[in-house]
C-alpha cells in the first residue's frame, strides 16, 4: 500500500503541497495528471526518497520492489542487450558469483547458483530483455550494438526496455511514450495492462491513460484527488464538478457554442468512411468533455492562408530516401481540405515523406510540383533545438513579421500560453513543453495552406494538447500528421495512409483496425522465421526446447490469474450497475422535487459505473487474448 498523510511539500519558494492526501492499493494502475509545474515528478521522488517531505507522512509497504527509469544513461558502450539485462540487479549479482564460483572450481556453490538463477528465470532473461527491445521498435541486428550507436531518442527507449525488465511490485513513469511511436506505444500499452503490480503513470496522452489506467490521481490547488475510472471517466466527474461550481456562466455558454459549430461542421463534411465516422463520433463528444477544460489557459486558432492552390502540391514517380530509395514509386496529390494521418511501423519512412513534401529532403528521382500559393507549415521535433536560445518568444514572432504592432504579437502568444511577462523570457530558460508550443506558434503565424505535423504533441500537457486538437479541427488548410496520440488523430483526419514496405498507400480503415493489421504482421513475421529456421535444417537442442515449453506454461499462470481477477471485478461491477439502474427504474425519483439530489447522486454513480464496466470488459478481452495467443504459441511448440 502507498499513503500519503497530511502532507506539505516546498521547493524554493513555491509550495507544491498542502495537506494532500492519497491512498493506493496493490495492484492499481493510476494516472498522474495535472498542469505543469504542480508537482507530479516531486510525487515521484517523494515515494523513491529523493525527497521528504515538510510536514506529514509517506508510508510505503515493506520491502517494496520499486522500477523507474533514471535520466541519464550510463554505459554507453554496452551493448542494448547487456544494458538491459542490468537493470535485473539480482539476477547479475547471481551471474557473477556463478562465474567466480565456477572460476575456483567450487562445485557445491556453483549448483547453488544455479538454483538460484533458476528462481529468477535467469535462463530465459535473454529472450526475455531481447522481446522488450524488439517491441519498443528495435531489431534483432541493434542487440548486440553499444548504446552510444544510438541517438538520445532510442537510448531512452532502451532505458525503458531495462526499467520494464527491473523486477519490481511499484512501477514508476514519467512520460513513458514521449520518444514512442505509434506501433511502440501499442506495445507498450498491452505490456502495462498486463503488468501485475502497482503502477504510477505520469502521462498526457489520453488514449494511453484510458487503455492502462483504473484510476487517476489529479493534481490541482496543492491538494491529490483520487477518481476512480480511466481518464475519460475522470474528465466527466470533473465536467460535472465544474458545471456544478461554474460561475462563468458567459464563458461556458461560449466554449458550448464553439463545440456545436465544429460538430456542425464536420457533420455536413462526414462520408461513410469508418475514419470519418469515429472523428465525427469524436467531436460529438468533444461537447461533454469541454466544461473540463474551461479553466485551460490555452485557446489559439490555426489561420490558413488567404489563397489557395488546386492542387496544393503533387508527387509524381518520386523515388524517397537519402543514400538509397526508401520510398518508391510515390504517386499522390494533395487537395485543399485534405486532412490525413499518416501510420506505418517505425522505420518506413513516414518522417522521410514530411520531409521531402517540405522541400527540405531532395527527391532522389521523381518530380514535387508545388502549386502557385502553396504555403508550408511544418513542425517536427528537431525545429525546437532551431530556437534562438537567446531571444524572447516576442522577439521570434517580431522577427517573421517586423511591422505587426507589439500588442497583435502579445495577444497571439497570449493563446499560447505566453502571458505578462513570459513573452519576453529567454527561451534557453524554457521547459521541453514551451519551447514546443513555441514553435507551434510560429507554425501557426506563418498562416500555412499546408501544415506538416510530425509528433506534434510530444512535451505537451493535455490541457495544451487539447487545445491544439480543437485549433486543428477547426483550421480551413490541409493537414499531414504523424503522431502517437490517437485521440489527436480521430478528432481531427479524415483519411489514414499507410506508410510501409516502400510504399505509400491509402489505408482503408481506421486505428483499431490499424492496430489489427500490425498484430496480423507480427504474426506473419513470426511464421516467416519459423519457416525460415525449419528450410535451414536447424534441429533444435530437445533439452532447450523442454525448457523453452515449461518457460511458456510458466507464463501462462499469472495470465490465467490475472483474467480470473478481472473477470471477478467485471462481474462484481455489473452487478452494482444492474442494482443501481434497478433504483433508478423508480418514478417517484424524477417527480418528487425532496429527491432531486439523490437522482443527481445516482446518475453520477451510474455514469462512474459504466465507464468502470467498460473498462474491465476491454481489460477481460485483452487478457483473454494474451492468454490465447500464449497458448497458441505453447501448442505451436508442441508442449
Amino acid at each position: 500500500m502507498i499513503a500519503l498523510r497530511q502532507l506539505d511539500l516546498q521547493r524554493g519558494t513555491q509550495p507544491l503541497f498542502e495537506a494532500a492526501e492519497l491512498t493506493l492499493y496493490p495492484g492499481q494502475k493510476a494516472g498522474i495528471v495535472g498542469a505543469n509545474g504542480t508537482g507530479k515528478s516531486s510525487l515521484f521522488k517523494l515515494l523513491l526518497g529523493e525527497l521528504g517531505p515538510d510536514r506529514g507522512e509517506v508510508s510505503l509497504a515493506g520491502g517494496l520492489r520499486i522500477a523507474h527509469m533514471a535520466q541519464e544513461v550510463e554505459s554507453l558502450e554496452r551493448s542494448i542487450l547487456d544494458y538491459v539485462l542490468d537493470g535485473d540487479r539480482e539476477l547479475r549479482a547471481t551471474q557473477a558469483a556463478l562465474d567466480s564460483a565456477r572460476e575456483r572450481d567450487e562445485a557445491h556453490r556453483e549448483a547453488e547458483l544455479h538454483g538460484r538463477l533458476e528462481a529468477l528465470d535467469g535462463y530465459s532473461a535473454p529472450s526475455r530483455a531481447a522481446r522488450l527491445l524488439v517491441g519498443l521498435g528495435f531489431t534483432q541486428a541493434d542487440l548486440d550494438r553499444p548504446l552510444s550507436a544510438f541517438s538520445g531518442g532510442w537510448r531512452m527507449r532502451v532505458n525503458l526496455a531495462q526499467t520494464l525488465f527491473r523486477p519490481s511490485d511499484l512501477l514508476l513513469l514519467d512520460e513513458p511514450t514521449n520518444h514512442l511511436d505509434l506501433d511502440a506505444l501499442l506495445w507498450l500499452e498491452q505490456w502495462l495492462v498486463r503488468y501485475p503490480g502497482t503502477l504510477l503513470l505520469i502521462s498526457h496522452d489520453r488514449d494511453f491513460l484510458d487503455a492502462v489506467c483504473d484510476h487517476i490521481v489529479h493534481v490541482e490547488q496543492r491538494r491529490l484527488t483520487l477518481y476512480s475510472g480511466n481518464y475519460t471517466t475522470f474528465e466527466r466527474t470533473r465536467a460535472e464538478k465544474l458545471a456544478q461550481q461554474q460561475a462563468e456562466a458567459a464563458k461556458q455558454q461560449a466554449r458550448r457554442e464553439e463545440i456545436e459549430r465544429f460538430v456542425a461542421r464536420f457533420r455536413a463534411k462526414a462520408t461513410k468512411a469508418r475514419q470519418a465516422q469515429s472523428r465525427l463520433k469524436m467531436l460529438e463528444r468533444m461537447e461533454t468533455i469541454a466544461v473540463a477544460h474551461v479553466d485551460s489557459p490555452f485557446h489559439f486558432t490555426l489561420p490558413a492562408a488567404d489563397k489557395t492552390s488546386h492542387p496544393l502540391l503533387v508527387l509524381d514517380e518520386a523515388q524517397l530516401g537519402y543514400a538509397e530509395p526508401l520510398l518508391r514509386d510515390v504517386k499522390l496529390t494533395l487537395l485543399p481540405g485534405q486532412r490525413i494521418g499518416l501510420l506505418g511501423p517505425n522505420g518506413a519512412g513516414k518522417s522521410t515523406l514530411i520531409k521531402s513534401l517540405t522541400g527540405a529532403l531532395p527527391l532522389i528521382a521523381g518530380k514535387r510540383v508545388p502549386g502557385e500559393h502553396l504555403a508550408v507549415g511544418y513542425f517536427a521535433q528537431h525545429q525546437l533545438e532551431g530556437l534562438d536560445l537567446k531571444a524572447t518568444p516576442f522577439l521570434h514572432v517580431q522577427r517573421l513579421s517586423p511591422t505587426a504592432s507589439e500588442q497583435a504579437i502579445r495577444n497571439f502568444l497570449g493563446g499560447f500560453g505566453f502571458r505578462g511577462d513570459d513573452v519576453f523570457g529567454e527561451v534557453g530558460r524554457f521547459s521541453g513543453g514551451e519551447k514546443a508550443r513555441l514553435a507551434l506558434a510560429l507554425v501557426a503565424w506563418q498562416k500555412p495552406n499546408l501544415l506538416l505535423l510530425d509528433e506534434p504533441t510530444n512535451h505537451l500537457d493535455l490541457e495544451m494538447r487539447e487545445a491544439l486538437t480543437e485549433a486543428l479541427a477547426g483550421f480551413e488548410g490541409t493537414v499531414i500528421v504523424v503522431s502517437h496520440d490517437r485521440h489527436l488523430l480521430r478528432a481531427t483526419v479524415d483519411e489514414f495512409w499507410r506508410v510501409a514496405d516502400g510504399t505509400v498507400a491509402p489505408f482503408d480503415g481506421d486505428l483499431d483496425d490499424y492496430r489489427a493489421w500490425l498484430k496480423a504482421r507480427v504474426e506473419d513475421e513470426r511464421r516467416e522465421n519459423r519457416a525460415d529456421k525449419a528450410a535451414d535444417g536447424a534441429a533444435p537442442d530437445r533439452k532447450t526446447q523442454r525448457r523453452a515449453a515449461a518457460a511458456l506454461r510458466e507464463k501462462l499462470r499469472p495470465l490465467k490469474r490475472e483474467r480470473d481477477r478481472v473477470e471477478k471485478r467485471m462481474t462484481e461491477a455489473q452487478s452494482r450497475l444492474a442494482t443501481l439502474e434497478d433504483a433508478l427504474g423508480d418514478p417517484d425519483l424524477y417527480t418528487d422535487a425532496s429527491r432531486k439530489e439523490e437522482l443527481t447522486d445516482l446518475l453520477a454513480r451510474q455514469g462512474e459505473l459504466k465507464g468502470e464496466v467498460e473498462t474491465l470488459e476491454q481489460a477481460w478481452l485483452e487478457a483473454e487474448e494474451a492468454l490465447e495467443a500464449l497458448e497458441s504459441e505453447l501448442a505451436s511448440e508442441g508442449a
